[in-house]
């Protein structure tokens, strides 16, 4: 068995190795980049040795400094988790020819699934089914072109290397062809240096159902059972769930077939996922679902499997990975109730999921045990920062049915209170509420389709301005009191007395930026609120509130307000931004920019393009007008505020 290993990642799935190694008394070696330099995984490992700047390409990246570190702890094996190295057959051979064992599959394995349309060629041979479509070489656009007339539209355009949804466009119609085939190339290239795509005909009503394999080096494969993974967001999975709603034996036993049977045709050990297209129209069917890929690391959404057959994969893969044979045998393998993984991230649903960043002032996705595991990488304190995926934690449940499973884990996730960044909580419980999912009958296509009903609107009520007024007054007070702590002078007491009837007076305040004022009410009881309609209100008991120096954060029902207090000695006439200032919507990288100062712009017209945490958005013109001046060029790092062009806007005619 291992006895040392080097976690060749971050976050939290280098805390979930990190847990599985300690548990088995495996010494544990962590890397970390600079803005990682107090991390959790940092915290939880034996030792921990930096690599490099933030930037992932500084440091995660780097696999010679990776190995020489390794070297260094006297690692015996390297586990990759998943992104980063953990698909880099070249990483993969770099750790064996250093004498070391790399905790997955062999480099050719790797190779061989790496490159979509080579996967396909083999799949073919082994007799696993795939989607109609060209995994040619020839990459001339009009050539393109003409294959999808023969194929059929709608179709996907897919980026050759790579996953994520990274370099992947759906087409509906030829006129949509050319510009979507270029911005899938141009993004693929951006994030595999590959810019070869394959094209294949979209199956309707899609369903995303991957099945779990593992091999060892005596030629044995297993699978353990599948996963839905169909509920996606620009094909990044959100919620996923085993085993998969309407799912027969006979599929089943089918679908296990064909991903051993694709595990088998590459010779593969360790942890795999097969992944297939079904057709959902009509329930699923024996012939009805298609490989897409198959991914040669442990997923993301593992625990869900993990849950339902009550093996741990992580062990698997170190036992495999020290040359033993697999520790259950296909027939001994069953699976026992539903679960379900929900994906928390740092990002605001309202503004189309922008990533978001800053300090946790608090974290509690409640208790584990009782069917509730939480996989995180952060805790209170911690920074969510530009540089990585902005996953803050994965909540997993089980219970004995479905309907059981998905009421725990909406119950969860309502209950989830995490301030400081904006998250996703108030999304995911919205989506776990939604009819055709409560009911089972949903493909890829359902959060698109009703993404506006799934966002709901953040309401400021009675309750929540109480809760805030009352967490910025508590503020107040204790900086009066640790200023008058040895006075006894009722003159300086903080409860607001006063003698006959209660006192009213006007507090100010800022919320979320914008000035308000509320009727505070001074009472023997305490204090409360005045409202416009002249009823007093108290804190709403759904509301939750946390403080962060002079700010209060209300969250209610996973949404976020930030109050702060109305300094008025210190206000700041340059506030409001030059007239036509177009800002930068989020810390990242800019990929495009699309205007020169001086140009006429119409409104809709895509300014520029900054990319961050996997995502790619594009800033367009609100209204027409002429770039009186540029402030940022493709390529550099820019900050989330920061000004990125004038736009002066066209005179209005008078008709």
């Amino acid at each position: 068995m291992i006895k040392s290993l080097l976690i060749a990642n971050r976050g939290e799935i280098a805390c979930r190795v990190i847990k599985t190694a300690k548990r088995m008394g495996i010494r544990t070696i962590a890397v970390y980049s600079e803005a990682d330099a107090g991390a959790k995984h940092v915290r939880l490992a034996d030792e921990a040795h930096l690599l490099g700047p933030a930037a992932a390409a500084d440091s995660y990246l780097r696999s010679g400094r990776i190995l020489a570190i390794a070297k260094e702890a006297g690692a015996e094996a390297i586990h990759p988790g998943y992104g980063f190295l953990s698909e880099n057959a070249d990483f993969a051979q770099l750790t064996q020819d250093a004498g070391m064992i790399f905790v997955g599959p062999p480099p050719e394995s790797i190779r061989a699934m790496g490159l979509k349309d080579r996967s396909k060629e083999i799949m073919a041979e082994a007799g696993v089914p795939i989607v109609p479509g060209f995994h040619g070489q020839n990459q001339d656009p009009t050539f393109l072109k003409r294959k999808a007339y023969e194929i059929g539209y709608p179709l996907l355009i897919k980026a050759v290397a790579g996953g994520g949804g990274k370099g992947m466009r759906k087409v509906s119609k030829a006129l949509e062809f050319d510009d979507a085939l270029e911005a899938a190339k141009r993004e693929a290239k951006s994030s595999f240096n590959n810019d070869n795509v394959l094209l294949e005909k979209f199956v309707q009503n899609p369903r995303h159902i991957e099945i779990q394999v593992f091999g060892d080096s005596h030629g044995n494969v297993v699978h353990l059972f599948e996963r839905d993974c169909s509920l996606q967001r620009r094909h990044q999975k959100v919620i996923e769930e085993a085993p998969a709603p309407g799912m027969t034996d006979a599929v089943r036993a089918a679908m296990g077939k064909a991903a051993c049977d694709a595990a088998k045709a590459v010779g593969y050990q360790g942890a795999g996922t097969v992944e297939f297209i079904a057709d959902g129209e009509g329930g699923l069917s024996e012939d009805g679902f298609f490989f897409m890929e198959m991914n040669t690391r442990l997923q993301v959404e593992h625990p869900v499997t993990e849950m339902i057959t009550g093996q741990d994969l992580v062990e698997w893969q170190l036992r495999v990975a020290s040359g033993e044979e697999l520790p259950t045998k296909q027939e001994e393998l069953s699976i026992n109730g539903h679960a379900f993984e929900a994906r928390i991230y740092a990002e605001d649903a309202s503004t189309g999921f922008l990533p978001s960043i800053g300090r946790l002032i608090a974290m509690d996705l409640g208790q584990e045990g009782n069917g509730v595991r939480i996989d995180s990488g952060v805790d209170t304190g911690d920074e969510i920062t530009p540089y990585y995926d902005p996953m803050i934690a994965k909540l997993i449940v089980h219970g004995g049915s479905r309907r059981e499973a998905l009421a725990l884990i909406t119950k969860q996730l309502q209950d989830a209170k995490i301030a400081g960044p904006v998250t996703n909580t108030a999304f995911l419980a919205a989506l776990c509420g939604h009819k055709g999912f409560v009911q089972g009958h949903f493909n890829t296509g359902l959060i698109d389709e009703n993404l506006s009903k799934l966002v709901p609107e953040a309401a400021v009520d009675q309750g929540v301005l109480a809760a805030g007024v009352v967490g910025l007054i508590e503020n107040e007070q204790k900086q009066l009191a640790a200023k008058s702590q040895n006075d006894n002078s009722p003159w300086t007491a903080t409860d607001g007395f006063q003698t006959g009837s209660a006192r009213t007076v006007p507090f100010n305040f800022l919320l979320d930026g914008e000035e308000q004022v509320a009727q505070v009410v001074y009472t023997s009881d305490g204090l409360s609120l005045l409202m416009d309609t002249g009823k007093i209100v108290a804190p709403d008991s759904k509301c939750s509130y946390f403080h962060d120096g002079e700010r209060v954060f209300v969250l209610k029902n996973g949404h976020q307000w930030i109050f702060e207090p109305r300094v008025f000695e210190l206000q700041d006439e340059a506030a409001a931004s030059s007239d036509g200032a177009i800002k930068v919507p989020m810390h990242g990288k800019v990929i495009t920019v699309t205007v020169a100062s001086g140009d006429s712009v119409e409104e809709g017209d895509i300014l520029f393009s900054v990319e961050a945490m996997k995502m790619e958005h594009s800033v367009v013109a609100p209204y027409d007008g002429t770039v009186a001046q540029l402030a940022i060029t493709a390529g550099e790092q820019v900050e989330n505020g920061a000004v990125a062009l004038i736009l002066s806007k066209n005179p209005t005619v008078d008709a």
